[in-house]
């Protein structure tokens, strides 16, 4: 077996690996990425709707399972940057009362072991290091901030300008859609229709391969394996160490021993690693004393709203530049005094992309429905249940445990969607629910806290059992929030970053970035 020594180890590329290693290019210390997928080709594809979404050409192939064992395909994309690759690219900030006890419909979104007023500066890092396009102000649920967008907000096109104004006139308050796209006098930016869930073919999109790790890897002390899949953590006789990663790189086995080990392979399959790590010191599984690790998932309530006005064509290219959060909060509704969620476009839906969930139907007439509509992703906030998680299936795969829950919140979100665009001109209205498969916003199954006894990381992402263990992707989620979680895990992937340059003597990236973008 190969040996190799570094001092950091990154489990993942995406906006927890991948901004990390940002966080940490100029340590000094050695830092090796392992990512178990390659650079994402750029090819024609990338922009082919049929490619993306009828051949799923980029979908990882492997299958999990549900909680009877049926086989589903994961929406994961293994690639350098992770999902970022083919994200929407939305990053709005959670909202300040999403870090308090929230009483939902279905029961409690507990509190988080911080403040916002703790993650606020490293969203605004965050921000600036993924091209952020804003405008605070409009949104009545806006957190405060100690500065403004570092971007503008992406023009609208007429339509959606139009739209915007209809719902207006209702009493509601759109607002830009925060987004991280290179766009600007400079930027390399073309606002297409391909955005949102394809591959950029001009690396203009905010993804954690072309805003984090490759700028990372400029420096001499940062490494990054790909094809290097991750089996399992060794630790040291007592467990409270992790003394090596057991790695598959490309067909060989190699041991990597490293003085601090991040783990940041998403939500799902950070649990399933240190769940397959269990030895005679961690018998259920690494820094899972509390029983935590795998469980509490959660991805959101997500249903997709196609508004049509058979009468009017939709020529719009970019379409998600707008957001709508006046059911976010509790009081929207005197007869639901509970929270709702978020209302936000989705990429402009093409004939092909209506095809998978329709096969049935003739391409011409998808077609004309899609140039007819405007196409939303409606988002409310499922709640974390100890039932809900992620193990091991007898064979190694992993298996989902998920019932949906507050589906009362996320019924009474979609009337009242379906009632705001029927008033702003669009008769006929077809809605679908994502189901298990829809796993982009996955979080939850390590939850951060102070108490060991029920949660598995501490308030800066360490593993309260494991000396020098960190999980920095969207697993420390102890709620799920209805708005993406992208930004917020950047956001403490650099606020771990910060706390790992202390303990090295280094300034803070915060003093560092104050001055424009981070480069």
């Amino acid at each position: 077996m190969t040996i190799h020594e570094t001092d950091i180890a990154i489990v993942g590329t995406g906006a927890g690996g991948g901004t990390l290693a940002w966080a940490l290019r100029d340590l000094g210390a050695r830092v090796l990425l392992l990512e178990r997928g390659d650079f994402l080709p750029k090819e024609p594809q990338n922009w082919s709707p049929e490619a993306v979404f009828l051949e799923n050409r980029y979908k990882a192939a492997e299958k999990w399972q549900d909680a009877r064992g049926a086989t589903f395909s994961p929406g994961v994309h293994y690639f350098v940057g992770g999902n970022t690759k083919v994200y929407g690219a939305a990053l709005p900030r959670l909202r300040e009362t999403d870090f308090g006890d929230v009483q939902h419909a279905g029961g409690i979104a507990p509190a988080w072991p911080l403040r916002y007023a703790d993650l606020e500066p490293y969203y605004a890092v965050a921000e600036r290091l993924y091209h952020v396009h804003g405008l605070t102000g409009l949104d009545p649920t806006d957190p405060p901030r100690s500065g403004p967008f570092p971007y503008p907000p992406m023009p609208a096109d007429p339509y959606m300008e139009e739209l915007a104004d209809r719902l207006r006139n209702q009493g509601l308050h759109p607002a830009p859609l925060p987004v991280g796209l290179d766009f600007g006098p400079a930027g390399r930016c073309i606002r297409c229709r391909t955005c949102d869930a394809f591959p950029c073919m001009v690396d203009a999109k905010g993804d954690a391969d072309v805003c984090a790790v490759r700028p990372a890897l400029a420096s001499l002390n940062v490494d990054l394996w790909t094809r290097s899949y991750v089996r399992r953590l060794l630790t040291d006789e007592t467990g409270q160490r992790v003394t090596a990663l057991e790695v598959d790189r490309d067909g060989e086995l190699v041991r990597v021993h490293a003085d601090v080990v991040v783990v940041a392979a998403g939500a799902v399959n950070s649990a399933a690693l240190l769940l397959r790590s269990a030895n005679a010191r961690h018998r259920r599984g690494l820094a899972n004393g509390s029983d935590g690790v795998g469980r509490h998932y959660m991805v959101h309530n997500n249903t997709v709203l196609i508004a049509i006005d058979p009468a009017r064509r939709n020529p719009t290219v970019f379409q998600k530049t707008v957001t709508i959060n006046d059911w976010y909060g509790p009081g929207a509704d005197p007869a639901f005094p509970f929270p709702m969620g978020n209302l936000q476009p989705v990429g402009k839906l093409q004939a092909a992309m209506l095809a998978g969930s329709a096969p049935h139907t003739p391409r011409p007439l998808l077609a004309a429905l899609a140039a007819r509509s405007v196409d939303w992703w409606v988002m409310s906030e499922d709640l974390p249940d100890p039932a809900n998680r992620i193990a091991l299936a007898p064979d190694g795969s992993i298996r989902v445990h998920w019932r949906p829950n507050n589906l009362a919140a996320h019924e009474r979100l979609l009337r009242h969607a379906r009632q705001a665009l029927r008033r702003a001109g669009y008769p006929v209205l077809l809605d679908r629910r994502m189901g298990i498969e829809t796993n982009s916003h996955q979080c939850g199954t390590m939850r951060f806290g102070a108490d060991p006894d029920t949660s598995v990381l501490d308030p800066f992402c360490k593993a309260h059992e494991i000396d020098n263990l960190y999980v920095v992707d969207a697993g420390f989620f102890p709620s799920s929030t209805a708005v993406n979680p992208a930004l917020t895990i950047a956001a403490q992937a650099l606020r771990v970053g910060d706390r790992l340059r202390a303990q090295h003597g280094m300034g803070s990236l915060l003093t560092e970035t104050t001055a424009g973008a981070p480069v």
